[in-house]
């Protein structure tokens, strides 16, 4: 993550750095030991001065809070962990906290192996959460919660795993009385995008595209991508999608509640497991062996 002048990087156990433009490190944060058999995959955000990581997953799973300019810590919001190890029931959260509005004050929404939390980005302090995410032989998130129009979504990342959708806000235990569905569907890897109002549009592991209604959980169509399976997440850009699958090929296309339309597909011939990224009107594309950057002339 960068803001214009720095770049937060979180590497695991060796901890978050950020460094200049230069190359040349500003601060390192040493958040301790971060042991599981399937590694990490959350990314910090920035928001008002602090640096925001879902730390986990393993048996030491934190939401928490490092001042932007010198990596201390401002504050730790602890949260049940899960096994460090895949010889047992699987737990853990690779998903990438947002920063959402409810009533006007910014929160921060993330979503843990059997739960989505809301805390106070000032404090840590929970304020609100909502079950519904536990499966019965694992309890595994990925992406990251998607909002639309005072709706949540969030997803499980094993095959035929929950998902839900929910009103924000509240106070304390809101899984009674604000969850709106639960679903169970296939399985989520990367994250999806909210796109004209309450239509949630996401692409699956298994080499799908699947458009979804916010607020009742329907699917509205299914597509197959002929690019195959994708780690990485959707990117919207332009009125365009864009995702990235695992054999290199990326697919542009576009979609509203009706239909899927591709526009092209691009092949860079080696494996990928990276989102596209959008900056200045370019796309960068991360390979196994290569970064491309794409932009008209």
């Amino acid at each position: 993550m960068a803001d214009g002048s720095r770049v937060i990087v979180w590497h695991g156990s060796a901890g978050v750095f950020c460094y200049d433009f230069d190359g040349a490190e500003l601060w390192r944060t040493d958040l301790g030991p971060m042991r599981h058999d399937w590694g990490y995959g959350s990314s910090p955000i920035l928001h008002q001065g602090k640096v925001l990581l879902n730390f986990g997953p393993g048996s030491r799973t934190f939401l928490a809070a490092l001042d932007l300019k010198s990596g201390g810590m401002l504050w730790k919001h602890e949260e049940p962990g899960g096994l460090d190890t895949t010889d047992q029931r699987m737990v853990g959260s690779w998903s990438t906290p947002i920063v959402i509005q409810v009533e006007g004050k910014d929160q921060i929404l993330c979503s843990m192996p059997t739960r989505v939390i809301a805390c106070d980005p000032e404090s840590g302090e929970l304020l609100w959460f909502c079950g519904g995410l536990a499966s019965e032989k694992v309890d595994m998130v990925d992406a990251s919660p998607l909002v639309s129009d005072g709706i949540g979504v969030a997803f499980t990342g094993w095959i035929n795993g929950p998902t839900i959708g929910f009103k924000l806000g509240g106070s304390g235990d809101v899984t009674a009385t604000r969850r709106l569905w639960l679903e169970k569907q296939p399985q989520r890897i990367g994250s999806g995008v909210v796109c004209r109002g309450p239509v949630l549009h996401r692409q699956r592991r298994t080499g799908t595209a699947q458009c979804v209604e916010c607020r009742t959980g329907k699917v509205l169509w299914t597509e197959r991508l002929e690019g195959g399976e994708s780690w990485g997440s959707l990117v919207l850009a332009a009125g365009r999608f864009y995702v990235t699958s695992r054999r290199g090929i990326t697919t542009v296309f576009r979609a509203d509640p009706e239909k899927l339309e591709v526009l092209a597909m691009n092949d860079l011939g080696e494996p990928s497991h990276a989102t596209p990224a959008i900056s200045d009107g370019q796309i960068f594309l991360r390979t196994d062996g290569h970064l491309y950057g794409i932009a008209e002339e």
